[in-house]
């Protein structure tokens, strides 16, 4: 029987640094392995830069799309589920 287990986080500030990618490997547990990929959107340094430019908005501390990347084989040995990371861009034209 296929069924959908779904936890749904939002956050806008980086205050929790990577604490939440640990969160996918604990929710994996406590549903007995019933998750089967972990899904993370994050936006990029550059989308950063155009809103704070163009709307003010205070990104500090915010994990983007590089870092991420960047630190998620870092934790391979901590998170056994596969992540799935999707960055999100904006491109003035």
């Amino acid at each position: 029987m296929w069924g959908l287990i779904y936890n749904l986080k939002v956050t806008t500030s980086g205050s929790s640094g990577m604490i939440f990618l640990l969160k996918f490997q604990v929710a994996s547990y406590s549903n007995l392995d019933k998750i089967d990929v972990g899904v993370c959107i994050v936006t990029t340094s550059n989308f950063q830069k155009n809103t704070k430019r163009k709307y003010n908005h205070n990104w500090q501390g915010s994990l983007t799309y590089e870092k991420l990347t960047n630190y998620l084989p870092h934790f391979k040995s901590a998170i056994q589920l596969p992540v799935y990371v999707y960055g999100v861009d904006i491109h003035q034209g």
